[in-house]
Order: structure tokens, then sequence, then C-alpha cells
């Protein structure tokens, strides 16, 4: 499939996802079965340190210092032969990881839903709302509250653009397969805790999927132009 079908696509998929998990109930349902009402706990721990590390700080910061030394290697050895034929890929690779993040971020600064944490429901305070829908008038919201989409997992997304580094088939699905799995860890990992949905991480996921084709597609139009 060409980056512009790509963009196109995964457009739709990302306005098809949010009309499905707003009008479905399909989160509340999976979130149903990592809660325990009468012991007002999630399925895992958040302070468990174990976890943490690993599905949390561990991996956001692997994450970081991996993209860091990325850049470093791209500034330092930018015109060296034997970087020729990644320098595009790896190009891709840093600005993905930059603007995946903050794309992401921005929107949850935004769009103002709370984690599944906050909702009545599983003990808070919040009625559930759609990305469309206000508050109802009787509700009070002291402050604005940042948890749609999933921001943590976008780290893990941003590694999609791992895809473009590689040349043959396999190297692009393992690539790509890992990139998944890492994001779905971290999505995975935040959801049973009970600080995001289904539809926070999947959403991620389509808008990382969107931005990475958006940066791979300014990337080739800048080339054709010379």
């Amino acid at each position: 499939m060409s980056v512009a079908k790509q963009l196109w696509v995964s457009a739709i998929a990302l306005t098809l996802s949010v009309i499905f998990f707003g009008l479905s109930g399909t989160d509340i349902w999976v979130q149903n079965h990592f809660y325990n009402p009468l012991e007002n706990k999630w399925l895992l721990d958040r302070d468990e340190p174990i976890l943490k590390f690993i599905f949390y700080d561990g991996i956001k910061r692997l994450i970081i210092i991996l993209n860091v030394l990325v850049l470093i290697g791209l500034i330092l050895w930018w015109k060296k032969p034997f970087l020729a034929q990644y320098r595009r890929g790896l190009v891709i690779v840093v600005l993905s990881a930059i603007f995946v993040p903050l794309v992401v971020g921005s929107f949850k600064a935004l769009t103002n839903l709370p984690c599944p944490k906050n909702l009545e429901i599983y003990g808070g305070n919040y009625p559930h709302t759609c990305v469309w829908e206000k508050y109802p008038s009787t509700f009070c919201q002291e402050g604005k509250i940042k948890c749609w989409p999933a921001g943590h997992a976008s780290g893990g997304f941003a590694l999609l653009s791992l895809i473009y580094l590689f040349r043959t088939r396999k190297a692009k699905i393992l690539a790509g397969s890992v990139a998944m799995a890492i994001g779905w860890s971290m999505g995975s990992y935040k959801m049973l805790i009970g600080d995001h949905f289904l539809s926070h991480t999947f959403i991620t996921m389509v808008m990382a999927w969107f931005i990475i084709s958006l940066i791979v597609y300014t990337i080739e139009r800048w080339q054709k132009r010379g």
C-alpha cells in the first residue's frame, strides 16, 4: 500500500474507531474484567515496583535512550557512507519518536476525558461520556483531566516507524511485530491498573500509524522536489 493510501486508510480507521468505541459500550465491557467492585481494586497494583519498572518507568526510559542515541548517531555520522542506506529510515524513526507522543499528548490536553479509575462506576466521581459529549450540567469539574488517548503507549507505537528502516519484507514484519508488542504491553499495563480503556490504546495505535504515514509522505514529497 502506498503511503498516500495509508494516510487515507488510517484517517478513516481513526474516525471509525472513535465512533465505534463511543457508541458500542466495548470499553466498559472490557474494563469490567479488570476491576473488582467488592474490594474497589484493579487487577494490577499500580504501586507494585517490578511491574511498574518493566511496563512504565523502565520501558519509557529505554525508548527515550534509544531514540537519543539514534539522533546522536545521525548528527555525528550523517555523511558517512555506511549510514547512507539507513539515513532516511533513521530520520523517520527520530521524527516519529518526537511527533507521535507530542500529538497524542496535545489531544490528551484538549479532550478532557477521565481515566477508568476516575469514573463513578469504578469508585471515582466522573460520569462516563463519549469524546464528543459534554459533561452533565450537574457535574462540577474542578480542573481539566487528561486521559484520552493513551500517552504512555504512544512511545511504543512510535516504534512502528522502524518498518521504514529496513528493506526486506521479513525484517519489516519483525520490526512491526516488535513495535506492536511493545506498544500493547505498555497500553495493557495501563488498562490493568485502571488508567486507560481499550479505546485509548487502540486509538493511540491508529494515530501513530497516521502520524508516521504523514511523516513519510512529507519526506517523500521533499525528496521529489530535490
